[in-house]
């Protein structure tokens, strides 16, 4: 046997053995993940895995393996173990689907799980409909968008967001989602790392690990009015760092970052070269002092936007993407790969409700707010006053609270929340969305309270 064939099925003794040992070590995670399920703890443990790669760290430099290989190795590990132990997590869309299938089934529900706004599009989108269809604008398209809406959202983006761009920093994609999923996707590879200030809308995680992408999440708290502190993202940055995300105005917390920290956070990402993934959808309903990331002038930021919520056009499934034109060209090919482009007369309706007046969405939303906040005071729920987006995340005073299976038991009562655990670590809150008329929101809120009493 030659030297290369004894070598190559060494290669495969180790390999058969590495999976095996993958699959024992997947069984303790799956049997951790009841455990923790149980005693009401979240699924990712931020010490344990900081204690578990400096020792990953240490042993690398013992037997001479490159650091970088071996903690992107570790983080394939852990993100396993995130997926097995997440297997049966609720979250805003769980519970949506369990709602609407209560309604298909006759019950009557109030919706206060998903950020849909109940108002109704600009007409000016109908017309774009129409405009598109009479004219036979209905065909394939480039996949970066059509040239008009890419010019008319730079203008809309040099006008409202800090930053002079062109058309070829606007990539037009079917929603935020799908935004946030290519600039992951294309920017980061297996085993790199992505900074998440939690709570956070679950997206971003759930994309993080659909690519091999680990995520290390900054936990802010209630008492700490859900603002970061520049040690903990400092103290989260390491070689396989390639991203940071923030949210702001935020989904579930409503919270605006103070313009300052942000500028320091953004410095962070500049001084270690990360990219700065900034999802902004909910910017016109922010009633704090609020910039764009963009306003930083750093390059390797990217913003995410949406017609979803500005414009109440959630089933058009239109969005877009601000970027350096190397990174929308990047985020396009795998785009073309995945859709082709974004339907033709969605990209003319979009175009003709991009400069609707929103004036009254907003004023709507802030109303909506301000009766969910005097509402939930009335109940005393613990929430931080919201400076914008269109969501209370709050926390009943009662010990022990679990989030989850009180947001399962008040569906038995005809009102859908989201529980708070699909956020992070937190259990013990719930996400009510304002985004319908008050009446019923104050209808929901009142069951809620009676829900509440009766644990």
């Amino acid at each position: 046997m030659s030297d290369i064939e004894q070598l190559r099925n060494r290669i495969n003794e180790i390999t058969l053995h590495m999976t095996r040992l993958l699959k024992e070590r997947t069984d303790i995670a799956r049997q951790i993940g009841q455990l923790k399920k149980s005693s009401g703890l979240g699924v990712t443990d931020e010490v344990r895995e900081g204690q578990l790669r400096e020792e990953i760290i240490r042993l690398c430099r013992e037997i001479g393996l490159d650091e970088s290989l071996g903690k992107k190795f570790l983080n394939f590990l852990l993100n396993e173990s995130v997926k097995v132990q997440s297997d049966g997590k609720q979250t805003h869309i769980s519970i949506f689907l369990k709602a609407k299938e209560m309604e298909r089934q006759g019950k009557k529900m109030i919706h206060l799980e998903v950020g849909e706004p109940d108002m109704f599009p600009p007409i000016s989108a109908k017309a774009g409909l129409e405009e598109a269809f009479d004219t036979g604008r209905v065909r394939y398209g480039p996949t970066a968008g059509i040239p008009e809406l890419r010019a008319s959202l730079a203008e809309h983006v040099s006008k409202n967001f800090g930053r002079t761009v062109g058309p070829e920093n606007i990539l037009v994609t079917p929603g935020g989602r799908f935004s946030v999923f290519l600039a992951i996707n294309t920017l980061l590879d297996p085993g790199d790392e992505m900074i998440v200030i939690e709570p956070a809308w679950p997206a971003y995680r759930e994309c993080a690990i659909n690519a091999g992408v680990k995520v290390r999440a900054i936990q802010t708290t209630l008492e700490g009015r859900w603002e970061p502190s520049i040690s903990q993202i400092e103290e989260a940055v390491n070689a396989n760092t390639k991203m940071i995300v923030l949210n702001y105005p935020n989904n579930p917390t409503g919270k605006i970052l103070p313009p300052a920290l942000q500028d320091q956070i953004i410095e962070i990402a500049k001084k270690n070269d990360l990219y700065v993934l900034s999802d902004e959808i909910y910017f016109l309903y922010a009633y704090g002092d609020w910039k764009s990331a963009l306003a930083s002038n750093y390059e390797k930021t990217v913003i995410t936007q949406s017609f979803s919520k500005s414009h109440a056009m959630t089933g058009f499934r239109i969005g877009y993407t601000v970027a350096e034109k190397d990174t929308v060209s990047k985020m396009s090919r795998l785009q073309a790969l995945c859709i082709t482009n974004v339907a033709e007369p969605i990209q003319y309706a979009a175009l003709k409700a991009l400069n609707s007046d929103l004036s009254g969405f907003k004023r709507a939303i802030k109303s909506k707010i301000d009766t969910v906040v005097a509402e939930a005071k009335k109940i005393n729920l613990e929430f931080e006053v919201p400076d914008g987006a269109m969501y209370v995340f709050a926390r009943p005073k009662k010990e022990g609270f679990d989030g989850t299976s009180f947001t399962n038991r008040l569906l038995d009562s005809g009102v859908a929340v989201a529980p708070g655990e699909g956020f992070g670590n937190y259990k013990g809150f719930i996400r009510i969305s304002v985004a319908q008329d008050e009446d019923t929101l104050r209808e929901g809120i009142k069951i809620l309270d009676s829900v509440l009493k009766g644990l």
